[in-house]
């Protein structure tokens, strides 16, 4: 089985971490998963398109949120499909023309399935803790910086 090459070493933690964040941010807001993101160790950086600036009350409950997933230790399990047994809900639409035609979809329990081709921790209480550090919102761009306590 061939998959594509990736291009990049993301950092487990904080790779998984998006992951956990774009589907709090979809389930929240009905929006959808960031299209542009820039994660590293030490903190990353998250867009999203909303329709309104998340309220700080809403700000801590994504926080919340993360920190309960990332509590309940939850597996990230791997699955090769084709192109035409791609599951229900996952998009196909940030992957590169050039992709392979098979395709490796992450799992984070029943919380998210995508399809990527990035580094991910075995459980998410590896991840250990999230924090948001800022947010910031300019017509319809929500931000988000934050930072993964993981040490590994």
């Amino acid at each position: 089985m061939e998959l594509n090459a990736h291009n990049k070493a993301e950092f487990p933690p904080m790779h998984t971490a998006e992951h956990l964040l774009n589907q709090t941010m979809v389930r929240m807001f009905g929006c959808e998963r960031s299209r542009n993101a820039h994660i590293e160790r030490k903190k990353s950086k998250i867009n999203y398109t909303l329709k309104s600036e998340p309220t700080a009350e809403q700000i801590a409950e994504i926080e919340r949120i993360m920190n309960d997933l990332i509590q309940q230790d939850i597996p990230v399990v791997y699955d090769f499909v084709t192109r035409d047994e791609i599951p229900e809900g996952v998009t196909l639409n940030k992957l590169p023309d050039d992709a392979s035609e098979t395709l490796r979809i992450v799992r984070i329990g029943d919380y998210d399935v995508c399809a990527c081709i990035g580094a991910h921790v075995k459980s998410t209480g590896e991840i250990v803790s999230f924090h948001i550090n800022s947010t910031s919102w300019n017509d319809g761009n929500f931000r988000i910086v934050f930072k993964v306590g993981a040490t590994s």
